[in-house]
């Protein structure tokens, strides 16, 4: 029996690093799993080992998105719990950006968080209840250089989730957006010194916000390695 207040997930940009260790998180804390990516091919292996189910999907497209809801409600049911940890990272100089890319870029960071944000939405209302988790990053709040796309596109889900935690949260859904402000460790970057940002303790904190009550509700926690400067 899971100590959460949810029993089923769909992870939107499921792939390795934190989507892979909140996946499993869940999964351990008793909730069905869903995992949606471009190519959920890559997810077979991991899928089977914590009893997820995957679906294609371009979160850029609102017909794709809708089908993909369609579909988990009919494989899985309603998601209870909604994962964005969709982004796209398009490098180079302002002046040197193909305004095409850009385009496609933003499509992916910003529309698709709203596309399924508003799917989720939909859904949670009816129940009045559910949570919505949006993942940031250093670029959510601070634009680097040669970086405009990313951060364009991070600046905006934060913006998004903003609006819909102050207008969903008293429908009982519980828009939350996690700041990852640092580089996330993986298996081709180990860290002994914990310099970067383990990916299950990420996911820790995830599950620790799932688990607040609705009188202490987070809306913004930000994560961050004890040598990442401020």
């Amino acid at each position: 029996m899971t100590d959460l207040p949810y029993r089923t997930a769909l992870i939107v940009g499921a792939g390795t690093g934190i989507s892979a260790s909140v996946a499993r998180a869940l999964s351990t804390a008793g909730l069905k799993v869903a995992l949606a990516s471009r190519t959920p091919r890559k997810l077979d292996t991991f899928a089977a080992e914590i009893g997820a189910l995957t679906f294609a999907v371009d979160a850029s497209e609102p017909s794709a998105v809708e089908q993909l809801f369609t579909e988990v409600d009919v494989r899985l049911g309603e998601p209870e719990v909604v994962l964005y940890n969709v982004s796209t990272r398009l490098r180079g100089p302002i002046v040197g950006l193909d305004p095409d890319e850009v385009a496609r870029a933003l499509a992916t960071s910003a529309l698709g968080g709203f596309l399924v944000l508003q799917q989720a939405a939909r859904r949670m209302l009816a129940r009045g209840r559910g949570a919505i988790l949006i993942t940031g990053a250093s670029a959510s709040v601070k634009g680097f250089a040669q970086s405009a796309p990313f951060a364009m596109g991070k600046f905006a889900l934060r913006g998004l989730a903003q609006s819909a935690a102050r207008e969903l949260g008293p429908h009982g859904i519980h828009v939350a957006h996690f700041l990852i402000d640092g580089s996330v460790r993986s298996a081709t970057r180990p860290d002994s010194q914990d310099r970067t940002l383990d990916p299950d303790a990420i996911a820790q904190t995830y599950l620790d916000v799932l688990r607040q009550p609705r009188n202490a509700w987070s809306f913004e926690v930000d994560l961050r390695p004890w040598a990442e400067p401020f």
